[in-house]
């Protein structure tokens, strides 16, 4: 009969520690332990998506919760994003410049439309977001509504952001801020598309920088794109129907209009039907 073997005690305890070590290595993560993360650009997170980059590393952070910031406490409600401009698709919104304090809104009630309203935001602080300070004015756009490829003669109103440097009228200057042009040949008569009389349309203008020069008189006709797509698009009075392109907006909205653009604020236009600027 054999005698078990017994190992003296000293040994027991170091040689237990060690199957424990070594069963260790081979368990399954546990639950506690931190998941990977996704690199800043992937798609749907940083650069690449509708959050930005500082707000992914954030998250990824140890410690880190949706909408924290550092030295928040945990369950801390988020910042406010800065106020939008209602109606203003996320493209839209990318087209108008950084700098842009000042926006002009012309929503046409269709694409073939020669309705529209208008509003004026601004930006004092881009923190803030943007703020409707004047409006809404009811207006007038191409006869034939707008178009994304205006061309001359087309009637139609050209959709897009552009900015506003340049003023002028027939009229003395009311207060702008903008260069303003007093010129007779702003002087127009006629009738409109439907009779009423155009006179007194042009007394006060602001151009449309769409194929034209910035910083020179509304009655330049330089016309980078060439003849063929047209030019002379402004802001003017309105005279109780549509326009070959322009947008138009009451004589006295127009003077406030003047008085309120500020160059230092880079305002832009910003125009076109409700379903394209939407998007």
């Amino acid at each position: 009969m054999s005698v078990p073997l017994r190992l003296p005690a000293l040994l027991t305890a170091p040689l237990l520690a060690l199957a424990l070590l070594l069963t260790g290595c081979t368990s399954s993560p546990t639950s506690g332990a931190a998941p990977a993360t996704a690199p800043v650009g992937a798609p749907g997170q940083g650069a690449a998506g509708p959050e930005s980059d500082s707000a992914s590393v954030l998250r990824s952070s140890p410690g880190s919760s949706p909408g924290s910031s550092p030295g928040s406490s945990p369950g801390a409600e988020p910042a406010p994003s800065p106020a939008a401009i209602p109606g203003l698709g996320p493209r839209t919104r990318a087209e108008i410049p950084e700098e842009a304090r000042q926006a002009f809104v012309v929503t046409g009630e269709g694409e073939d439309a020669n309705r529209s309203s208008a509003v004026l935001y601004s930006r004092e602080d881009p923190a803030e977001g943007w703020t409707a300070v004047a409006g809404p004015w009811d207006a007038h756009n191409g006869m034939e509504g707008w178009t994304d490829h205006h061309v001359a003669g087309d009637l139609r109103s050209p959709k897009g952001v552009y900015t506003l440097t340049d003023a002028g009228g027939r009229l003395p200057d009311p207060g702008a801020s903008l260069p303003y042009d007093e010129h007779p040949r702003f002087a127009v008569d006629g009738e409109g598309f439907f009779g009423e009389p155009l006179e007194g349309s042009f007394d006060y203008v602001v151009a449309i920088n769409y194929n034209r020069t910035e910083g020179v008189t509304p009655l330049d006709r330089t016309r980078p794109l060439g003849q063929e797509r047209g030019g002379g698009i402004w802001i003017h009075v309105d005279h109780g129907g549509p326009t070959q392109g322009c947008v138009s907006i009451p004589e006295d909205r127009m003077e406030e209009l003047l008085r309120t653009l500020d160059p230092a604020m880079n305002p832009v236009i910003v125009m076109g039907d409700a379903e394209t600027l939407g998007r």
